[in-house]
């Protein structure tokens, strides 16, 4: 809290299942209104793509933070992500992207633990606010309405179907992610990871 207002703060996403929203988005998308109306944070990103549900995650979750009263100039959506630390990591490359200097995650406790750890091990300079379950019990924590449709992908197939467990869980320990060399700082990440590393010079594989 000391560092802020942050520039953006990076929410992870959840599935939709296309009717009411799950407590985790009311918890992730309320807290997420918070701290902007608070001016705490700046922008918001919302991050994932559709994963269990043939719903864009970080779609879904930007309609429901418009509607809350985020205005929309100040959301911006992360789709490439398919796990928790994809999530942080393509938000983070986002961020820096739009210009960004002071960027958190802004997720629940749990994730935030989950996450902090992550980010240590790589350095990677994303501060924590995780959200304050008390606040949140004070909150008027409505649903507001919107129109899910547009977040649709045609022809889905959800991860489960395309990676058993074990390759989902290598995705949840970044094991998939394309880096960037500026942002692997030991030797030993860019000698583990240069197979999947878009160089300094620019030149990638990367889709």
């Amino acid at each position: 809290m000391k560092d802020q207002p942050y520039d953006v703060i990076i929410v992870p996403g959840f599935p939709y299942q296309g009717k009411e929203w799950d407590m985790v988005h009311k918890m992730r998308i309320h807290w997420a209104y918070y701290l902007y109306k608070k001016g705490i944070a700046r922008n918001v990103i919302f991050s994932g793509s559709a994963v269990a549900t043939p719903y864009i995650e970080s779609r879904v979750m930007s309609y429901y933070a418009e509607s809350l009263g985020i205005s929309a100039k100040h959301i911006f959506t992360e789709e490439k992500a398919q796990h928790s630390t994809e999530n942080v990591y393509y938000s983070y490359r986002l961020a820096k992207k739009l210009g960004f200097k002071k960027i958190a995650l802004a997720t629940d406790p749990f994730q935030s633990r989950y996450m902090g750890k992550f980010m240590r091990k790589f350095e990677i300079p994303v501060a924590l606010l995780p959200t304050v379950i008390d606040t949140l019990k004070i909150l008027d924590l409505y649903e507001p309405k919107i129109d899910p449709k547009p977040a649709i992908v045609d022809n889905f197939q959800k991860l489960s179907a395309r990676e058993n467990f074990f390759e989902r869980f290598k995705g949840t320990m970044g094991q998939y992610i394309i880096w960037h060399e500026e942002d692997l700082k030991k030797k030993k990440y860019r000698r583990r990871f240069k197979d999947r590393m878009i160089p300094a010079s620019g030149l990638s594989k990367e889709p």
